[in-house]
């Protein structure tokens, strides 16, 4: 560690050293290109890192407009060399395969060796991260920039391999700057100040596990928060209220998965769930062998937007007379439970997105990890989020040691929703028409109005 610091240090050095840093003035966004084409060329280390830092600080200060006409530049200008992709091909032929490698390196895009070679100033990785965050704002409006942003991922996905990264449990004797991101990471269940925290990963029932990456140690790039029970919750306000009952661990039946955040807009597309999860399974069996039930209480984003999509263009999954019970409700207003809860299960065992996944993002995130639909819960969460995004509907998804790899390869490889008897059940019945709940939304549990 102390010769890995000291080399950081060294390249920190160099990269610093230089008298056109003097000049604060000279560094206008006017300069990026000729500057990412000149580290693009060099060939001195030393010259490298300086450009490249510099990049990075004008790149930085730059406004968003400038920062997008700097996407749209590299987009265009660091494409492929097609004079050496065609010679590659010319002289490639079935069976040689130096030949074919050849052929791979030529249809390299110039942008992959650009994102490298800024790489390669200490602490740059974590800017990189940020800079694609940057890019991302950009692609679902101009399809042109989802090549350069296919590079980002491409590399992203290697320096960011699994075997990278680095599980640690996160408890009250963590850096408060670590606990400080945790709280604004935090994207399912809002953490409300330090209290709401300390439950959280100090309470002898709880854990909380992050990921980190070497070159980000103090940036968690997803983390995963944990509930010890006896019993499998049917509702949130079990798991985040203050007044709840608190159980020694060893009494545990089982481990409740209530949240998985991603904290890196910049790693969008890059996997990291399926590991996490069963890091984490391992990390709680070494410390309690004789848990067994590893279960999520997760939220169902994608249910509200689906119904609205499928009222409006008359969904088969929504029948008639259900449609009319849902255009009636009020702003204020949820479905029956009965109604709610038979509805979802039918969403989440057969909407589909246009790639032909689950409909449900996280849905989707855990089918593809194994998990088993294990229970449909209306009423489940009363926060403004819970009702807002599925009218308070919640899902336990079971990870079953197993089935988690048949679960899996059945639906990556033709869609099929593992699911328990009960949720089919529940997805195959008729959606009774019982009088809209018409009841105001409950009184959100404590825990999230503190």
């Amino acid at each position: 560690m102390a010769a890995k610091s000291f080399l950081s240090d060294m390249l920190q050095r160099i990269a610093n050293a230089g008298p056109f840093l003097s000049s604060k003035a000279a560094m206008t966004p006017d300069h990026l290109i000729p500057l990412c084409k000149e580290l693009v060329g060099d060939k001195g280390e030393a010259s490298g890192l300086k450009n490249a830092l510099k990049i990075l600080e004008i790149y930085e200060a730059a406004s968003e407009e400038e920062r997008h006409s700097f996407f749209v530049k590299v987009a265009e200008e660091f494409g492929v060399d097609h004079d050496a992709l065609a010679k590659a091909v010319s002289q490639w032929e079935p069976g040689d395969h130096a030949a074919a490698r050849e052929l791979y390196f030529a249809a390299e895009p110039k942008s992959q060796e650009l994102i490298r070679r800024l790489n390669r100033v200490p602490g740059s990785t974590a800017r990189l991260v940020n800079m694609r965050a940057d890019l991302l704002s950009y692609v679902k409006a101009e399809p042109e920039l989802k090549s350069l942003d296919h590079d980002f991922q491409h590399l992203f996905s290697a320096w960011f391999n699994r075997g990278f990264l680095e599980i640690e449990r996160i408890d009250w004797s963590t850096s408060a700057e670590i606990l400080e991101k945790i709280i604004a990471y935090e994207a399912v269940h809002r953490i409300h100040g330090w209290d709401d925290l300390r439950q959280r990963v100090a309470d002898p029932d709880r854990r909380l596990f992050a990921f980190f990456h070497p070159a980000m140690p103090t940036d968690p790039l997803i983390f995963v928060e944990v509930a010890l029970t006896r019993e499998i919750p049917k509702s949130i306000a079990s798991i985040l209220e203050q007044e709840r009952e608190h159980i020694e661990p060893g009494a545990a039946n089982a481990a409740i998965f209530y949240s998985i955040s991603n904290c890196q807009v910049g790693l969008r597309g890059i996997s990291f769930g399926n590991f996490l999860i069963k890091q984490v399974v391992a990390e709680l069996q070494k410390e309690f062998p004789a848990l067994h039930t590893f279960v999520t209480l997760s939220p169902v984003p994608g249910f509200r937007r689906w119904v609205k999509s499928a009222i409006e263009n008359e969904d088969p999954l929504l029948k008639p007379e259900e449609r009319a019970v849902l255009e009636q409700l009020g702003d204020d207003e949820l479905p029956a439970d009965d109604f709610v809860q038979r509805l979802a299960a039918r969403y989440l065992v057969n909407a589909r997105s246009k790639k032909g996944t689950a409909y449900d993002p996280v849905a989707n995130f855990h089918l593809g990890n194994g998990a088993l639909l294990h229970k449909v819960h209306a009423n489940a969460d009363h926060s403004e989020r819970g009702r807002s995004i599925s009218w308070g509907v919640m899902v336990n998804y079971l990870y079953d040691e197993n089935k988690i790899e048949e679960h899996h390869q059945a639906y990556a490889t033709d869609g099929t929703v593992a699911a328990s008897s009960e949720v089919k059940s529940l997805a195959n019945a008729k959606v009774k028409l019982a009088p809209v709940a018409a009841a105001k939304a409950a009184t959100p549990p404590k825990a999230e109005t503190a």
